[in-house]
């Protein structure tokens, strides 16, 4: 993350909170969040995977938002990992609870190491 001024940080902060926002109900979203929620079901089967303990509908819902930007990046995008990984950790920082960092490079780290061939 260059610095939170940095146009990429202020639209994945955004997205962000769209999702979090659409957690609670159906709600207009960004385009941003509008796609990953367009792919939210495989999302979701990679967070069951690499999280089999914490499945995505008992996530605290801020950390589901945040993993599903971060996936949605490594999986449909071209965006480098190592940047995709780094700015969600630092979301995770800002938004989420004591364990949210590590908790999010973790399962974030588990996805890269199962797809390593395709990423």
């Amino acid at each position: 993350m260059k610095s939170r001024l940095d146009p990429r940080h202020k639209r994945r902060r955004e997205a962000i909170k769209d999702l979090f926002a659409f957690s609670y109900n159906d709600q207009k979203i960004g385009p941003l969040a509008r796609e990953v929620m367009a792919q939210s079901e495989k999302i979701d089967l990679e967070i069951a995977e690499s999280a089999p303990q914490w499945p995505p509908e008992k996530l605290n819902r801020i950390d589901l938002a945040m993993l599903r930007l971060a996936i949605y990046e490594l999986l449909f995008t071209k965006t480098p990992s190592k940047v995709i990984v780094d700015e969600a950790v630092e979301l995770a920082k800002e938004y989420g609870g004591e364990n949210s960092p590590s908790f999010v490079n973790g399962v974030l780290g588990d996805i890269l190491k199962r797809h390593d061939e395709i990423l």
